[in-house]
C-alpha cells in the first residue's frame, strides 16, 4: 500500500471523529505512517464533522485530503458534498439508512451499506460508524483486522471498556457486509 487517503464526514454525534481515530490507529499498530485531522463545525453535536485520515508507507506530505481515495459518508449533506472529490477508481462507503440516492459516476465503487439500521437492528446502537468502517476495511484493505481490534482497544477510553466487544462485532458486521 503506498498511501491511503480517506475521508470520513457526517453530523457531529455520528461518531466519525472516532472512526477516524480507529483507522488512523489501525494503520500505526500496523507499523504505517499516518495523519488524522478532525475538522467539525461549531455545534460539535449534530453540526458537521469530517475527518481526514491519512495512511502511508511512506512519509506523509500534507494531513488534509481534498481528493479521497475513500469516502466514508454518513448522512446526505456529506454525500453531497465530498461524492464528487473521491478520485476514479476510489470508493465511497454510504450509509443507506440516511442516504437515499445513488451515484451516477461510474468510474469509483459505491458502497450502500444500511448501517443506522442494522446497528439498530444487531443491539448496537451508535455503532454505524464502526460497521462503516468495517465494511470500508474489507473493500480497501486499509489495515489487518488484528491492528483494528488494536486500534479500538486504544481508542475506547477505560471507563468504557465494556464497548470493545460491541464494536469488534460492528467491525465484523460492516465486513460480512
Amino acid at each position: 500500500m503506498a498511501l491511503q487517503n480517506i475521508l470520513l464526514a457526517g453530523f457531529g454525534g455520528q461518531g466519525i471523529l472516532f472512526a477516524g481515530k480507529v483507522a488512523a490507529y489501525s494503520g500505526l499498530m500496523d507499523g504505517k505512517e499516518v495523519s488524522w485531522l478532525p475538522s467539525y463545525g461549531p455545534e460539535m453535536r449534530g453540526g458537521t464533522a469530517n475527518c481526514s485520515v491519512c495512511i502511508s508507507d511512506d512519509p506523509i506530505g500534507s494531513p488534509l485530503v481534498l481528493a479521497p481515495g475513500a469516502l466514508l459518508a454518513m448522512n446526505i449533506q456529506s454525500y453531497d458534498k465530498f461524492i464528487d472529490a473521491v478520485v476514479p477508481g476510489g470508493i465511497a462507503v454510504i450509509d443507506s439508512t440516511l442516504v437515499d440516492k445513488k451515484c451516477s459516476r461510474t468510474d469509483i465503487t459505491c458502497v450502500y451499506v444500511p448501517a443506522t439500521a442494522l446497528a439498530n437492528e444487531k443491539e448496537l446502537s451508535g455503532l454505524a460508524n464502526i460497521i462503516l468502517l468495517g465494511t470500508l476495511l474489507k473493500h480497501t484493505g486499509f489495515a489487518t483486522e488484528e491492528a483494528v481490534e488494536k486500534a479500538i482497544s486504544k481508542c475506547v477510553p477505560p471507563k468504557k471498556q465494556h464497548l470493545l466487544e460491541p464494536n469488534m462485532r460492528a467491525v465484523r458486521l460492516g465486513m460480512e457486509y
